[in-house]
């Protein structure tokens, strides 16, 4: 088989990682269990899927959990983690830093350090940290230098403390995560962060969440005193611009949603492995492989073509 397809959303858990949060009773994210991972449990699952590349990240719950130097010194290990393994599989492997939000001065810190010492790829930063969701005005500093940077940043769910207090018995990875994705990308958009900070370069995880669906409904928003400056070009204007993966999203109802949101350039390949499983990516590839809302040229651009013009590296 032939390896074209680049994958925006796969994650790396090194075993260090887990060990620690084990020992803080922490085995799971959002009620999945923390799976068995290895750089060539990677490789396999991509070789048998025609993956070429992929483009690491530290999923949710993150590095945050109350203790600041924790933070701090999860961020950085698995950091210098990631960028050995890029550094042994420079074809097959990018990264994006992780940083120990909601401390903002050690994020900007952190984000320096991996950026320009690490030549980390990018940024992933959770939807919501401690408590706050992207957009809070503690996190401006940060934005500034990403912006300056050109940066790519790939937003992940988390789950938000007031979760935790809903009623209901339902893994958090089936709905919450998709509404803290909502949450963030609604707060930045309302708090004009989409507008102060034009040259970041997003994508957002699960195709989207549920923005897609509701983009008429936000952009009520425009007709609003105290929303109008901040979205000055409208509502779709700043959501088109976004990137959206397709992991755990390959229906036809959510891709034709992404397509009437924004441009084919804009969606890219995500597989979520390994929360996601070797079955389930091979049912996702599937597919996205029969999806009749992608003609040849789409499904191109979205296997590849999109994220080599954003990570011309891997060409």
């Amino acid at each position: 088989m032939r390896a074209y397809r680049i994958d925006l959303h796969h994650h790396l858990l090194p075993s260090s990682y887990t060990t620690k949060l084990g020992a803080m009773g922490i085995t799971a994210a959002a009620d999945a269990p923390f799976p068995a991972w290895s750089p060539q449990s990677s490789l396999e699952l991509m070789d048998r899927n025609e993956i070429k590349a992929a483009i690491l990240s530290l999923s949710a719950p993150g590095v945050f959990f109350g203790d600041a130097k924790l933070a701090r010194d999860l961020a950085r290990e698995c950091n210098e983690f990631a960028a050995r393994v890029a550094g042994d599989y420079p074809q097959r492997f990018g990264w994006f830093a992780a940083v120990p939000t909601p401390d903002a001065e050690a994020a900007l810190s952190e984000a320096t350090y991996a950026l320009d010492t690490l030549n980390a790829d990018g940024l992933v930063l959770l939807a919501s940290s401690g408590g706050r969701f992207l957009g809070d005005p503690d996190f401006e500093e940060l934005m500034t230098e990403l912006n300056r940077r050109y940066a790519i940043v790939f937003i992940h769910p988390n789950i938000h403390p007031s979760t935790l207090g809903l009623a209901l018995k339902i893994p958090g990875f089936f709905i919450e995560f998709l509404f803290d994705t909502t949450r963030a990308v609604t707060n930045l958009l309302f708090t004009g962060a989409f507008e102060r900070y034009p040259n970041i370069r997003w994508i957002i995880a699960h195709a989207g969440a549920t923005i897609p669906y509701i983009v008429w409904r936000l952009s009520l928003a425009e007709g609003l005193p105290q929303f109008r400056e901040r979205i000055p070009r409208g509502v779709a204007t700043y959501l088109k611009r976004l990137y959206y993966d397709t992991a755990l999203s390959p229906s036809p109802n959510a891709m034709a949603s992404l397509l009437e949101l924004t441009d084919p350039s804009h969606i890219l390949f995500g597989s979520d492995f390994p929360f996601a499983p070797a079955p389930v990516v091979e049912a996702e590839v599937d597919a996205l492989d029969r999806l009749s809302v992608f003609t040849p040229e789409i499904r191109r651009k979205v296997d590849c073509e999109n994220a080599l013009a954003l990570f011309p590296r891997f060409r």
